[in-house]
Order: structure tokens, then sequence, then C-alpha cells
């Protein structure tokens, strides 16, 4: 990072994260009780259920930021990632074993439950045991916060006695929100029952701020006085997490637009205790393929491990980076366009970074560190990073050539790579392997040809007459652009993507394809040849 002079560039820097950044860095500038600890950022975890992709997507996200803000700044920071496992287990995970066992011990803290996969001494850290473990996979430097050992560790202890001190001003922020009859009896204390281990939603009956107590009944009348710190109570969810960025100091924290009203009453609630909100950044949601929002109860999601099962680890990347406030459509056809898109940025990057010398110019610095492959390599660019052949390029051919194995695409690859550079290309390995896979599941099985009509005809009988001129020469892939595009103009196709639309439909059987003089050179001039005779002689007997 010290490549770049940021306060010069830092006008010129649009990618969200650093807007984002300086949004952080004039929160710290404003913030009230300056200090010297670094700036704190933020996720949250709910260890009722195991790791997802959202998960990755907000971790992702919220260390693009951080990377932009040290960048900007030069200041310290620190990432929190911190699970809320004193929360009450409301309901059984579906995906979970032991079953009946869960359902003896609903309604206490997740930190004690027992562990229904029998691994760790609780439900709750057997899922933040998960947490590291899926955070440590990708790399990611936070640090881990466990909810259950800050409050028995009495670290918010001092925020806990200010919301009794204020315990009528917070009932009166979340009130207005709940039903008539919830409001009869809403506080912002649950304590846990010193017998059953419950966590309680129950009315106060007094509230002790000299003692630091609150008074309540249980279910069978019993009336019991319970300390708010040691972690003898904890707090109602919007009160929780204005308390914890108090109590912790936090500057910044995203969240989803389903946590926009909880947001605003949080940071009501924060300033009554006399802290500063976080910064905020606000994101969409996924949607299944039907526009339907994402849900892991009805599984219509995609998880990381089926994604990674069909690309690389920095697709994933590139797909949470893009857009951040827009919901995107999470489903398995959007993986070949999140490949190609990192690939693309990758190969932007690697042609600056060889043709600029130490990035002396301006507008290299700006290119480079608005590309979303500066944020997914953490600023270092990879020294092998990269592939000459695009993902769409290799599910093409696979599906002209009904690949049943990977090898048959490297047939074509070593073919068409005259100077061996392909096999220092370790990524282009991997695509390889995920194409075959991708065009196993999920193209072959949805192959649709239709058949030639007689303009589309005669324009394919033109193109194989020209490609008969120059078979034995040796065509860039643009050359050959050139050439598939002449055919389209001479037979006047109007649009002209009208023409491309019948080389992918006819001759691939798919309504979107690559740049088809390039799937030319690669596939080769003679079987391309092949492939359009073939299809015109089985398409209603037409000769040629």
């Amino acid at each position: 990072m010290n490549k770049f002079d940021f306060s010069s560039l830092s006008s010129h820097l649009k990618a969200w994260p650093f807007e984002e950044a300086s949004k952080l860095a004039n929160h710290m500038k404003l913030k009230k009780n300056k200090s010297d600890k670094p700036a704190l950022l933020e996720t949250g975890y709910g260890p009722s259920g195991l790791p997802h992709i959202g998960t990755f997507g907000e971790v992702a996200r919220t260390s693009w930021v951080r990377q932009a803000y040290q960048a900007l700044t030069g200041m310290p920071t620190k990432m929190l990632a911190f699970s809320d496992d004193m929360d009450g287990l409301r309901k059984i995970p579906e995906n979970v074993p032991n079953q009946k066992m869960l359902a003896e011990h609903l309604g206490k803290p997740l930190s004690k439950i027992p562990d229904p996969f029998e691994t760790h001494e609780s439900f709750g850290a057997h899922n933040n045991a998960r947490l590291c473990a899926f955070l440590d996979r990708f790399g990611f430097d936070y640090e881990f916060a466990s909810s259950t050992q800050y409050y028995l560790e009495g670290r918010f202890d001092e925020t806990l006695i200010k919301i009794l001190y204020f315990h009528e001003e917070i009932v009166s922020v979340i009130a207005p929100t709940l039903r008539d009859e919830r409001k009869k009896t809403y506080s912002p204390i649950l304590p846990i029952h010193p017998l059953t281990g419950v966590v309680m939603q129950v009315p106060m009956e007094k509230i002790d701020v000299t003692a630091g107590t609150v008074v309540w009944r249980d279910d069978e009348g019993k009336s019991f006085e319970t300390p708010v710190t040691g972690g003898h109570a904890k707090l109602q969810w919007k009160a929780d997490w204005a308390m914890r960025w108090v109590a912790l100091g936090v500057d910044y924290e995203m969240s989803g637009k389903d946590l926009i009203d909880s947001v605003r009453l949080s940071n009501k609630i924060c300033k009554i205790l006399g802290g500063t909100p976080p910064t905020n950044l606000t994101y969409e949601l996924f949607l299944d393929e039907q526009g339907q929002k994402i849900s892991k109860s009805k599984g219509n999601g995609l998880s990381v491990d089926e994604w990674l099962s069909y690309a690389p680890p920095e697709s994933l990347s590139q797909f949470m980076f893009n857009t951040p406030k827009r919901a995107k459509k999470l489903y398995f056809d959007i993986i070949p366009k999140a490949t190609d898109e990192y690939l693309k940025h990758i190969s932007d990057w690697q042609e600056i970074a060889n043709s600029t010398q130490n990035h002396s110019e301006i507008n290299s610095q700006i290119e480079i560190l608005n590309n979303p492959a500066w944020f997914i390599h953490k600023g270092e660019l990879p020294k092998l990073a990269g592939s000459p052949v695009s993902f769409t390029m290799l599910l093409n051919l696979a599906s002209v050539a009904n690949a049943e194995r990977s090898e048959v695409l490297w047939g074509f690859l070593k073919k068409y790579d005259t100077d061996g550079s392909f096999e220092k290309k370790p990524l282009l390995a991997n695509l390889v392997n995920f194409a075959f896979h991708y065009y196993k599941n999920f193209v072959k099985p949805n192959k649709s040809f239709r058949h030639a009509n007689e303009k589309e005809k005669s324009a394919l009988m033109d193109l194989v007459s020209q490609l008969e001129i120059v078979k034995n020469k040796t065509l860039s892939g643009d050359d050959l652009q050139n050439l598939v595009f002449s055919i389209g103009k001479k037979h006047e196709f109007e649009p002209l993507r009208s023409w491309f639309g019948c080389l992918y439909e006819v001759l691939l059987g798919q309504k979107d394809g690559p740049r088809f003089g390039i799937f030319i050179s690669l596939y080769g001039i003679k079987e391309t040849i092949q492939l359009i005779q073939d299809k015109l002689k089985s398409d209603n007997n037409f000769a040629l």
C-alpha cells in the first residue's frame, strides 16, 4: 500500500470501500473522547445457525472497508467478529442432530446448551468454532469475541448500569414499535433464571440503579432480585446492540436491509447512553432465482461450499464486492459471470503493473485502487494470478465437445497454446476442472438447440465458405471475430446481435455465448467448419 500517495489520490477513489472508509475517517475525527485506540469495525454472528454465505459477505465487505481506511489514513484498526452466544435458543434448527435433547433446553443461552454434535462443551461453542474455522479458511484478519465471555468477565457492567439508569427512556424508544400486549411487559433487561437457566422475557417490578439489580417474577409467581452485571442477565436485541457499541466503542458496522429499523432504534439507545453510533452501511439482501429472499430455513440459497465446488474463492469475493447496496440474485447461474468479472479485473491490474513502472502514473494508480482485485488480494498482485481463457469460454468448449472428461478441454487448450504459457497459469488448471463440473451439472442438462431459418442457413453456409478459405492460415481471435462480424453485416442481420444469437442457439444450444472469433480460434477452424456442417445436415435434412 505504501506504493501509492493516497493524500493526492483520495478524491479519485470511487470504489465503495473507499467511500465507506471516508465516512469512517470523518466519524473518527468527530468522535467524542478521542483516544489512541484503533478504529473498531464489528461484524455480528448469531450462533443458533452455522456460518453461511451471508456471514462470508459481511466479513469480507467489512474487511475491504478496513483495508481502504488503513490505506487512506495510515491509522490502526481492529475487526471484531462478535458472537451473540448468550442469546436464548428460541427454536430448534432443522439441520442439527439430537433434536429431542435440544428441545429440553429451549430458552437457555446457546453457551449453556449441550452440543448436539457432541464435539464441544456447548452448542454455542460448537458454532463459534465453526465460525472461526470458516473465517480462517479465507484468511480474514479478525479478533473473535463471545457475548457470554464478555458478560461474565464484566466488560459490559458499566454500560449495563447505565441501561438501568435510562431504563424508562429506552422503553419509550422501543415501546411504540411493539404490539399493545407486549408494550405492557417490555424491558430491555432479560434476567437469567437462577434455577432453570432460561433467559427470561418478563416485566420488571423494580429497577434499583444503586444496587444494580432488577426484581421480577417467573411463570410460577416466584419473585427474584437479579444483578444485571456479571452475566446474571443479558439485554434484548436492539438494546444489546446499542450497549455493545457504547461499551466497546464500535466505530463501524454494516448490516442488512432487514435491520434498518433495528439500526435506527439502536442508534437512539446508543445516544441515550452517551455514546456515538457507529458508521453504518446498509447492504441489500440476496434473492433466489425467482427473486424471493434467501432463507436458510427454506434452503433456497446457495452455500459457500456449493459455490466453491464450481469456481475459485476469488469469484465469490468478486460477487460480494459488486454493488452491496443493490439486491442480487444468488443462484448457480451467476457463478460464470462472477468468475469472468474477477478474471477481467486481475488481468487489468496485471496489464497496468507490467506497463507502468512502480505505478508512477496517477491514472494507473487510480485504476488499480478502484479495481476490485486490489481488495480481493489485499493490495498485493499475485505473481501467477489470472487465466488466458475465460470461464465462459471453457464452458462453451465443453458444450460443443460434449466433454465427459476435463482432459477434453485440455486437448483444445494445448492446441491453442503454442508457447506453453498455459502451464504457468495454475488458476487455469483449476478453472478447467471447475468448468467441467459446472458444464456436467448445469449446462449439459439444459442445452436446447433450435433450427436455423433460411436466412440463417445461408449465412452459416457463407461462414463455412469463408472459414474454408482461411483454414490453413494462422489468424488471431480478433481476425476471426471480424470475419464472423462481416458475415452478419453481409446478410443484413438487424440488429447484428441476432446473428450472434443464431450462432449461440443453433450451434451451442444456449442463449448467450463467447466472442465467437475467440471461440473459433480455441476450438479450431476446421472443427468449427465441421460443427456447422453437422448441424446444418441434421437440420431438417438440409443438404449442403
